[in-house]
């Protein structure tokens, strides 16, 4: 297909191309309340020549560890630029680290400077980093965390010239390492190198795979952590290399405003967004509601467009689903507004997606069929998936054991178990590790169930657990929804659902016990991921020692707190 979109090696070469190209187009927007700070892709290049001017001032030297600590904000894409025109290796951190994590993800990056920004709380982080590191701090970000140690970023882009030479480069030399999110043990640093990135929206703009060339210029919305391989694919390099327009949210509390203020063309979403704007409408409009709604045929064709723009879907041409397995049944939900979820499907350590659900027709309780040039085979001692592909990583940093026990004989092992369809369709499991023997000595998969347990309007979240208790037993946070709802109505919906799940599992399977945890899991209490996954061993380390007396108690739905 003819497109717009050049073909370059190397991230830097993209963005030198639309400043040379269109200079004027505005590149980041970052928002402050109602008003929107712009920025073109020639003050882009100007500020972040800037600053790749001070961080060679500072003595850093070619292949050097940077790191970004901070929120998304158009200072972290600054940022990033910067390092890349100097020639140094990115190491972007989760923003809501313990200081103790912190302090142990810079050791083990060998970082020689870290950007501070956008940050929820900052002393206690300081207190845990050594004192020799330096450190440059965004402006101040009205709402968050004050940073006073270190150099301010606009003194040093003001007392600095724009770095004159426009550095390109060796695409086969380090990008960036980026830390997984770690649902278990020590974060590993993934090393990917530069050409990577270009050569996935290269290789999909030649396959007309997931149709980002065919959008040249589109709007972006930047919210899910940007050191998250999704939002570094997905949002990030694409708009770089499409010459698109990435806006930021500015909160949690304006997100809703702000994407309804974008209506982006491409938007990325971990399930649980999905899951959360599906009990946005449930709250106003019931589900049972929405069904006799729809199939008006007048007021049906005008709610569904009105409910999209509310969603900041108004112009929506590609919306995609990933980090973790999205439930066919908010698939489903969301066809009837006419937005396939393109479910992506892969793992840090091939630099983002593996398959996708680019057809329509894909069923919905797979995550599509492998990418162009990948290939996927399922180990048949184990069931696991194992998967090759041209955006492999080079490794774990400092970890050839590690390396050597995931990357085996050229085939990536996934950890995660799935079978395939005769049309190439994959099925995702659930974790190998999430499995679970009962004290029967039966084998239990959590995923599964949660799935069922999971489609109700009363669900936020749920984790079946039951090491070595004789049945499983399910952990659930409420949604919005529920909370308008009394304790009898919602104990009713939940039995019907426990009733569902029983019969479609074998005994040994069935869910004996719903436990309502009424304190929210999030990544502050670390019971989830930064990416919003479940921290199942967090989950089992927290409630393990009541999992068998919940199971033996007269009470199929206990109410904590």
């Amino acid at each position: 297909m003819t497109t717009t979109i050049p073909r370059y090696d190397t991230l830097l070469e993209y963005f030198y191309h639309w400043v040379d190209t269109k200079p004027d187009f505005p590149f980041l927007k970052q928002p402050y309340g109602e008003k929107w700070k712009t920025l073109s892709y020639q003050e882009a290049f100007l500020e972040a020549a800037k600053m790749a001017s001070a961080l060679q001032a500072a003595g850093l030297e070619k292949g050097d560890h940077v790191a970004i600590f901070s929120k998304n904000c158009y200072h972290w894409i600054l940022a990033d630029l910067a390092i890349m025109m100097g020639g140094y290796v990115s190491i972007p951190l989760y923003a809501n680290l313990s200081p103790a994590q912190l302090a142990e993800v810079l050791a083990l990056s060998d970082s020689k400077l870290l950007f501070v920004g956008k940050l929820e709380a900052w002393e206690v982080h300081q207190r845990a980093l050594p004192d020799d590191l330096p450190i440059i701090r965004f402006p101040h970000y009205e709402g968050n965390a004050k940073v006073s140690e270190g150099d301010r970023w606009d003194e040093l882009t003001a007392a600095h010239k724009p770095q004159l030479e426009r550095f390109i480069p060796d695409p086969e030399s380090l990008w960036t390492i980026m830390f997984t999110s770690g649902t278990t043990g020590t974060p590993k640093g993934v090393m990917h190198v530069h050409k990577t990135p270009p050569q996935i929206v290269k290789d999909d703009v030649e396959n007309d795979w997931i149709k980002v060339g065919r959008y040249p210029g589109s709007r972006f919305l930047s919210y899910l952590p940007l050191n998250h391989v999704g939002e570094k694919i997905g949002i990030y390099t694409n708009a770089l290399c499409i010459g698109g327009t990435m806006h930021f949210a500015e909160s949690l509390e304006t997100f809703a405003a702000n994407l309804q203020a974008v209506q982006p063309n491409i938007f990325f979403a971990v399930p649980r967004i999905w899951n959360k704007f599906y009990l946005g409408v449930a709250g106003k409009i019931p589900l049972r509601a929405q069904k006799w709604l729809f199939k008006l045929p007048i007021i049906s064709g005008f709610l569904k467009n009105s409910l999209k723009k509310k969603l900041g879907m108004g112009d929506a041409k590609i919306v995609a689903t990933g980090a973790a397995i999205t439930p066919a049944y908010l698939k489903n939900w969301y066809k009837q507004f006419g937005l396939h979820l393109i479910e992506a499907y892969g793992m840090t350590e091939v630099c983002g997606s593996f398959t996708n659900s680019v057809d329509p027709t894909s069923p919905l309780d797979t995550v599509g069929k492998v990418v162009p040039g990948c290939e996927v085979k399922i180990a048949p001692d184990s069931g696991e998936v194992l998967m090759k592909s041209p955006y492999m990583m080079k490794g774990y940093y400092k970890a050839q054991e590690l390396t050597a026990n995931v990357l085996r004989d050229g085939w990536l092992h996934s950890g995660d178990q799935g079978t395939l369809d005769e049309e190439g369709h994959l099925r995702i499991i659930g974790r190998v590790s999430d499995a679970f023997k009962t004290s029967k000595g039966k084998f239990v998969t959590p995923n599964p169930l949660e799935e069922t347990i999971g489609d109700s309007e009363y669900i936020e979240q749920v984790c079946v657990a039951g090491l070595g208790i004789p049945q499983p037993i399910a952990l659930v946070n409420l949604s919005e929804v529920a909370g308008s709802k009394n304790k009898e109505a919602i104990e009713e919906e939940l039995l019907t659902k426990l009733k569902l799940v029983n019969s479609q599992v074998a005994n040994y399977e069935k869910v004996s016990t719903l436990v309502i945890d009424q304190e929210s899991w999030t990544p502050d209490n670390e019971l989830i991921t930064p990416t919003l996954k479940i921290r199942r061993q967090a989950l089992n380390k927290k409630h393990g020692a009541n999992f068998l007396n919940w199971h033996n108690s007269k009470d199929t739905i206990i109410w904590l707190g």
